[in-house]
């Protein structure tokens, strides 16, 4: 019987899941690089871990490490060399929430967010965090300096507080709401990849609304919030295409223990 696949602990989301040559040939396949592999290659090539510190941090085997490490160098090679599109996305992987105490790195900004605003959470506690700007839904994920964080409890708000981001951007707010816990985030315009990281993390997300916060999220527990589920961010849209698949990807897709 084969060995289950151990799923990988990623700490950084990706904050580009896209990148094309200038002079592409509209019919040259896509180089797909999974989560995984991306992650090796920032601990490795940028962070500059070794084999062995790459493999404690992603909480894998050394030789495990070796062999995505090794994959992605090899599709990184063909992407430049051949001048193919990349595509990042797919893989087996958990997104790391700040609570690990074996991370090792100490200025975590996910750890410190869990310290710092750390909001114990019962086990019937539903948490839904809103982009926040002067009592309303802020309109750009990627720059959203507050989120409002409320505790939903049988149908009602128990308890709310306002969460400082420090200016962190797209892919590693989707990790600062990863620290808090949260389980729903309510939003104006998000780009594809922070979607892909917050359903990576397991957060429903309401995109495209508008309005007061505290409106907003009595309009949830209501059932009658409108929202966009098929929300794009504009500013994402003119850049790059966003129409590659979602929720491919991640322990919860591919039973991985």
């Amino acid at each position: 019987m084969p060995r289950p696949m151990k799923c990988r602990k990623v700490c950084h989301f990706p904050q580009i899941l896209e990148f094309l040559p200038v002079d592409v040939n509209t019919g040259s396949e896509a180089v797909i690089l999974a989560v995984d592999e991306y992650e090796t290659i920032r601990l490795i090539d940028k962070e500059g871990f070794s084999q062995e510190q790459c493999a404690a941090f992603m909480q894998i085997a050394r030789t495990t490490v070796q062999r995505i490490y090794e994959s992605a160098r090899k599709k990184l090679a063909d992407a430049i060399v051949d001048g193919r599109p990349l595509r990042i996305e797919g893989g087996d992987f958990w997104i790391c929430n700040g609570q690990d105490v074996n991370c090792g790195q100490n200025d975590c900004f996910k750890q410190i967010f869990h310290q710092e605003y750390k909001i114990e959470k019962g086990e019937y506690i539903m948490r839904v965090a809103v982009t926040y700007e002067n009592g309303q839904v802020f309109q750009h994920f990627g720059h959203t300096e507050q989120f409002k964080v409320y505790d939903v409890q049988e149908g009602k708000i128990v308890d709310s507080k306002i969460v400082d981001t420090n200016g962190r951007g797209h892919g590693a707010l989707a990790g600062v709401l990863t620290a808090l816990n949260a389980d729903v985030l309510i939003c104006g315009g998000i780009g594809g990849g922070a979607q892909t990281a917050l359903e990576a993390a397991n957060i429903k997300l309401y995109g495209g609304v508008s309005g007061n916060a505290d409106n907003a999220v009595a309009a949830l527990l209501a059932g009658n919030l409108e929202y966009n589920p098929n929300i794009k961010c504009n500013h994402h849209a003119q850049h790059h295409s966003e129409d590659h698949a979602c929720g491919e990807h991640g322990c919860g897709e591919h039973h991985c223990e």
